[in-house]
């Protein structure tokens, strides 16, 4: 009994304290599942807040990203737009370009005029057209700048993106001189008359100074006002400030138009490229109407046959190719980076080398219409002159002596009285050789047209217009060279992409302006001259002739043909097969051929401003000092060679390091063996 009392009491107790049990394991539980859900509520908290902190940045990523990408896009839209496109590519206008500010001196050659034009225009059918194309083709493709396209291609053709970058960074060093110069005559010519028009009077001003009274006002103005020009390269001189000035506006002006590249360019070009074309129209209106101006076309497409067998007419003719297309300087396959992927190149290359057609014979016309004005005015002051010797001597009534009657009164006064008429002295009045006489390298838009200018009515007007027109078309062909030089660098990635782009742009300006310095001296124009000569010739041919191999040959003609095929919708035609595989490469072998015999049996002259040479308003002939032959070695030799100093680094490089990958194989082959031993043992 007892016992079973103790059991139920037991069990009663057990019950109770079970249940206190169950009430505390509950109560514990109900602890635990506050404190979890108090642990996961913040745990929720926290996590929330970084969740919506990470999910902010995404955003906010995201809207830069858009914004980037939406600049990226209006970038590639500038030059999508087939107007603005196909006028930022047509700098072709360059033929006046070229031939203004290059200082090529094309069509102003001896004997060249008519004859140049059938060169020019073959070599622009056979190797400029073909290169263009290749250049827009390879560079809308590959979406890069010349280093990123050659590169892309294959690592040893480095080299030749950076030779156009160096050729684009040398011709610009001297391209915006030329501006400078342009600013300088622009800032002169709003006065009347015209600063070049008359000769200054010297220190008595009882005469003219005797360098302008030996030569004339223009001449003088150009080398003694402008230049101030030394006797010799080595008689460097000092800086001359109102050069300095100049140099300085020109590289500020260019640094805001090019600030923000293609954004900046594409709008700017829209005046630079199309202002010079109303001028060109507004010159050749005038010129028609001057005395002389159809002497000078006739004379221009009338050509010489015996100077199709000179090599420097074609020498020359297919360097304009290079200059009017301002093929191999990178430029080009930089802005046909922007271009969209499935844009019409082959269209592109043909239209764009119709209008360079069209206004390389356009603006021929007007320089000659202008030159036969000027030629015909010497023409007829030279008679002028020879009449009114004749009539001095011989008392001759005014107006009895005439261009038409001159020859036979020369005879009437020689069988009067030979001896009087033996002691004259007659000049040679020609017609030809004044048209043929155009001043050496700057001397085309500097002396040639501001004589002509002198000679027009209301001179300040025609003067103001056409220097308008110089700095436009300079401006214009600066925007390629600085998109050739800038485009490299980031493609090179020397400098880091975080750095601004107006940074960039403004220390590559800075950098030019500083080392153009050298153009200001004294000694300036014979700088300049040496760097036309050598940094933008015999360098672009060879860019060009490695440009049309590494696609052909290396990249692979069909691989190409099927790059176009993909954008523009079908294959290129036979002209650009053969072109392409054979007649452009074949073109520059020969030029490149003909051009080392010219140079090398040629001796190394430039013409010296000396008023104490004899033959004095003429220029002089002078050999380079022997340290120039350096310089023209670093213009000349330095973008050439860096193609095949960058291919034998990169196939040096490459097979170290294929050497350096067996060995390392080779090394953990043999350690792997020697530690199998090693455990084994």
């Amino acid at each position: 009994m007892l016992y079973l009392y103790l059991k139920s009491h037991l069990c009663v107790l057990g019950w109770i304290w079970t249940r206190e049990c169950q009430k505390e394991i509950e109560k514990e539980k109900q602890e635990y599942y506050r404190k979890e859900s108090t642990l996961q509520k913040d745990l929720e908290g926290k996590y929330r807040d970084i969740i919506t902190e990470n999910r902010r940045a995404v955003a906010h990523l995201e809207v830069e990203l858009e914004k980037e990408r939406n600049r990226t896009l209006s970038y590639r839209e500038a030059l999508v737009s087939q107007s603005r496109k196909l006028v930022e590519e047509r700098k072709l206008l360059e033929l006046e370009q070229e031939k203004l500010e290059q200082e090529k001196q094309v069509l102003l050659r001896s004997g060249a005029e008519g004859a140049f034009m059938i060169p020019f225009l073959i070599l622009l059918v056979l190797e400029g057209i073909p290169l263009l194309h290749l250049e827009f083709a390879i560079g809308q493709r590959l979406r890069k700048g010349s280093v990123g396209v050659w590169s892309s291609i294959h690592p040893t053709l480095k080299g030749v993106g950076i030779a156009s970058m160096f050729v684009s960074f040398l011709v610009g060093l001297y391209y915006n001189t030329i501006i400078a110069w342009v600013m300088w005559y622009f800032f002169n010519s709003f006065q009347e008359p015209l600063p070049w028009n008359n000769c200054p009077l010297n220190d008595n001003r009882t005469d003219y100074l005797e360098e302008c009274a030996k030569s004339s006002p223009v001449d003088y103005f150009w080398y003694r006002e402008t230049l101030n020009i030394s006797t010799s390269i080595e008689d460097s001189g000092s800086i001359q400030w109102w050069l300095l000035l100049c140099l300085t506006c020109a590289w500020g002006v260019l640094y805001v138009c090019t600030i923000r590249g293609i954004e900046t360019t594409g709008k700017a070009v829209y005046v630079t490229s199309t202002l010079p074309y109303v001028v060109l129209t507004i010159f050749l209106i005038r010129g028609l109407t001057l005395k002389g101006s159809t002497n000078g076309i006739v004379y221009l497409f009338t050509p010489n046959v015996s100077e199709l067998a000179n090599p420097v007419t074609w020498l020359d003719a297919g360097a304009q190719v290079f200059y009017s297309f301002s093929l191999a300087f990178g430029g080009l396959i930089s802005f046909s980076s922007y271009n969209s992927v499935h844009n019409n190149c082959e269209k592109d290359a043909v239209i764009v080398s119709v209008i360079n057609g069209f206004t390389s014979i356009y603006a021929a016309t007007v320089i000659y219409s202008i030159i036969g004005f000027r030629a015909t005015a010497r023409y007829d002051d030279c008679f002028d002159k020879n009449i009114l010797t004749l009539m001095n001597a011989f008392d001759l009534p005014e107006g009895n002596v005439t261009q038409d009657n001159f020859e036979q009164m020369q005879q009437l006064c020689n069988n009067t009285d030979p001896a009087t008429f033996a002691s004259l002295k007659f000049e040679t009045c020609d017609l030809e050789t004044f048209l043929n006489d155009g001043a050496e390298g700057t001397g085309l838009a500097f002396i040639v047209f501001t004589e002509a200018i002198t000679k027009m009515p209301v001179s300040p007007l025609w003067s103001i217009l056409f220097f308008i027109m110089l700095f436009c078309l300079g401006l214009s062909s600066m925007f390629g060279n600085m998109e050739g030089v800038l485009v490299p660098l980031q493609d090179l990635k020397i400098i880091s992409p975080r750095v601004p782009k107006e940074l960039i742009t403004g220390l590559v300006c800075l950098v030019c302006y500083l080392i153009a310095f050298i153009f200001v001296l004294n000694s300036g124009n014979y700088w300049l001259s040496l760097f036309d000569s050598f940094a933008g010739s015999i360098p672009l041919l060879i860019i060009a002739f490695c440009e049309m191999f590494s696609v052909v040959y290396i990249y692979g003609i069909d691989r190409f043909n099927k790059d176009i095929e993909f954008m523009i919708g079908h294959k290129p035609n036979i002209f650009w097969q053969v072109t392409w595989r054979l007649i452009s490469p074949l073109i520059m072998l020969v030029i490149f051929f003909f051009y080392f015999v010219v140079k090398v049996n040629q001796e190394l002259l430039y013409s010296v401003w000396d008023p104490s040479y004899e033959g004095f308003p003429k220029t002089e002939k002078v050999e380079y000092p022997p340290w120039v032959y350096a310089i023209i070695v670093i213009l000349a030799g330095v973008p050439s060679l860096t193609i095949p100093t960058f291919a034998i680094y990169k196939a040096i490089r490459n097979h170290c390091q294929k050497k350096n990958d067996r060995a390392g194989l080779i090394a953990t082959s043999e350690t792997s063996i020697n530690g199998n031993l090693k455990h084994l043992s």
